[in-house]
């Protein structure tokens, strides 16, 4: 089963991106995951393709019109994968909700732009709006791209060692410990002993010591969660 992403958007041209590139781009091109890009406008109305309309009710911006965007869905024929708008006012992106959606057959991404979508469309095809901060961005397809980074990584055979990701924030509910390599002594600074010792059951000790340290003072959020 082949992990596939097809991105409704206004600016297909912007895929593959980073996406094409390292770890991502390598799994894209030996067949590991593929990926779509759709441009909404081909369902645009009239001779100029517009995709949009004024809000009603008024006020600022425009808004993409109910009827374009669920031809483009309905283009996609009966398609199972989740359907997710990237949103502002969605859902925070988790790392389980990652590591869910990176074992199954894909997903289809939804990019928004302007002052937003329809709410008549979101109800309509059952769009799950998912957020990747509490920030606003000019549209959806950045927030797309760190989505499908965040899932392609996860599948097996794209990181070159299995496991790899395990130890990573968020995969246990804490943020990860941190990191060292040589040399041994720079700018004054050490690697802690511990590290030398050889001895993995202690290192695993200092680091999961560490993991909770990190969380308590960064995230504790996350401590609460758990």
């Amino acid at each position: 089963m082949t992990f596939r992403a097809t991105v409704l958007t206004l600016y297909p041209e912007m895929f593959p991106g980073t996406l094409g590139m390292s770890l991502a781009g390598d799994a894209l091109k030996s067949g590991l995951w593929a990926l779509e890009a759709r441009n909404i406008r081909e369902h645009g109305i009239g001779k100029h393709r517009n995709v949009d309309d004024t809000p009603a009710g008024g006020g600022h911006g425009m808004v993409i019109r109910a009827d374009v965007l669920a031809a483009s869905i309905d283009a996609l024929g009966t398609d199972t994968r989740p359907k997710i708008l990237l949103s502002p006012r969605g859902k925070p992106l988790t790392q389980k909700q990652v590591r869910d959606w990176s074992v199954g057959d894909g997903v289809i991404l939804v990019c928004g732009r302007f002052e937003g979508v329809d709410q008549r469309v979101i109800d309509a095809r059952g769009l799950q709006e998912v957020s990747i901060g509490d920030y606003v961005l000019s549209g959806g397809e950045l927030g797309a791209m760190v989505l499908l980074d965040a899932c392609v990584r996860l599948i097996p055979g794209v990181m070159g060692k299995e496991g790899s990701g395990m130890d990573e924030s968020f995969e246990n509910g804490l943020l990860e410990y941190p990191h060292y390599t040589r040399p041994r002594d720079w700018e004054g600074q050490e690697i802690p002993e511990i590290l030398l010792s050889g001895d993995h059951a202690k290192i695993a000790k200092w680091r999961r010591e560490q993991s909770e340290k990190l969380t308590r003072a960064r995230r504790p959020d996350l401590l609460q969660d758990g």
